[in-house]
Parts: C-alpha cells; sequence; structure tokens
C-alpha cells in the first residue's frame, strides 16, 4: 500500500510503498555527507530519495537518476512530478553500465551511490524480486559502479558512496585500481559502544594520495533516542 511522507530535512514530499524496498537512514546520511555540485548522477537511486533531498543545493545545475527497476523508475519519476522537480532531476530507467554509451566520457561532476551491500553469493537472497536487487549484486556490482563512475567522472570529478565495514577493503581497491583516490572516510556506529555498521566514502578521479577521517556519526544515544548530530541531519529538535 503506497503512503506519502515528507522527505527529512525537507518541504518535498516521497511516495512509498511497504511492499517495496523503501529507503533507509543511509540514503539520508549519504545525501547529507555528499559535497555535491555541478551535473550530478545517483547511481541506483531507487524511489528518489537521494536526488529530492538534494534538489535545493544551489551548487547543482541537474541530478540524474538512474534506476535499473522500471517499477521503482516509475515510482520516482511520480516522486519527481509530485514535488515539481522535473527541471532539476531527471530518472533514467536504465542499467548503470549503458551510461558510457548514453553520456561523454569525463562529463560528470559528482556521482553518487548507495549501492547493494550485499555481494554475489555472499548471503541469502530475499525471495521478493524488488528487495533482492536492492540489497545484493544481482543486476549489478561495486565494479561495474567503479568503472562506470572512472569513465563518467571528470579529472577530480568526487565520488560519494556509503557501504557497510566489511566491504570496506573491496571499495577501496576498487577505485583505487580505476583511478579514483579514496580521501575522506567517515564512520557510522549506531551507539557508542557498537562496532560500526557503516561507512561513508569520498573519493576523488586523479587525486593525489591523500586519505584522512571525518569526525564519526553516533546514531542512537544510550537511551534509544537520535542524538543531536542525527537529529541535525533529519533537521529535527529533540
Amino acid at each position: 500500500m503506497e503512503k506519502i511522507d515528507i522527505v527529512p530535512g525537507t518541504k518535498y514530499r516521497i511516495i512509498q510503498n511497504k511492499e517495496m524496498f523503501s529507503y533507509g537512514i543511509d540514503a539520508i546520511l549519504l545525501s547529507d555527507f555528499a559535497k555535491a555540485r555541478g551535473i550530478v548522477i545517483d547511481l541506483g537511486t531507487g524511489t528518489g530519495i537521494i536526488p529530492l533531498r538534494l534538489s535545493d543545493n544551489e551548487d547543482i545545475d541537474k541530478i540524474f537518476g538512474i534506476e535499473i527497476q522500471k517499477e521503482v523508475a516509475d515510482m520516482a519519476q511520480r516522486n519527481v512530478d509530485l514535488n515539481n522537480l522535473n527541471d532539476k532531476i531527471e530518472i533514467w530507467n536504465m542499467d548503470l553500465k549503458e551510461l558510457p554509451e548514453k553520456l561523454e566520457k569525463g562529463s560528470i561532476d559528482t556521482i553518487i551511490t548507495n549501492p547493494p551491500y550485499m555481494k554475489s553469493g555472499g548471503a541469502v537472497i530475499n525471495n521478493r524480486e524488488n528487495f533482492a536487487i536492492s540489497r545484493h549484486e544481482i543486476k549489478t556490482s561495486l565494479e561495474d559502479i567503479v568503472k562506470t563512475s572512472s569513465f563518467l567522472l571528470k579529472q577530480l570529478g568526487k565520488l560519494y558512496i556509503v557501504h557497510r565495514p566489511n566491504r570496506l577493503v573491496d571499495v577501496l581497491c576498487s577505485l583505487r585500481e580505476n583511478g579514483i583516490e579514496p580521501k575522506y572516510i567517515k564512520w557510522v556506529y549506531p551507539k557508542k559502544d557498537k562496532p560500526a555498521n557503516l561507512f561513508l566514502l569520498e573519493a576523488i578521479k586523479g587525486a593525489k594520495r591523500d586519505f584522512k577521517y571525518r569526525k564519526p556519526l553516533i546514531v542512537y544515544r544510550d537511551d534509544g533516542e537520535y542524538t543531536d548530530d542525527l537529529l541535525q541531519i533529519y533537521d529535527r529538535e529533540r
């Protein structure tokens, strides 16, 4: 069943469906972490949560949301229509591996991606196709995302990615092998005494080697309420 929610931190609305894979906190954190500018591509945009979150950014000229699942892409387009953002956001229902046939090499300033976390063959696959494709490397892989990003990004263009700690080495190796240098990492902890369960990473095409850490983010306080840092990202008050 569909419902309409408010996109956190914005005036915009988003259609969601509990029967489909909805956005999570990782997409909100990624959209906050990304310092996007110019022409932006969101690889695996889902229902368009990241483009909606970034649409008021005056440094961004255009956002292209790429989504391989037709039903999900259709919902993303409906979300763009719902908010009258067709001048700022375009949704393309296509395989991201085909983007080099559609766009010129070195034509994109910023790429953002919240990819499937599970490596193919690495976990039990959900029997619902939409959930499975969103969570597992079925239709695309980390390597596909990085190779496509390397082709599309301008020199010193930026890639922003959110992923799980157990894939960190895979992410770093793939980026460097494809000429995109990891620059900044931000760890996300569910609580201060728990291991990190996400990381946010900024990488730059053709940059010099110099890896640094951003201030980590803790999601929950000891009492189970959101931390002030998390509330600020969601534009809420305690």
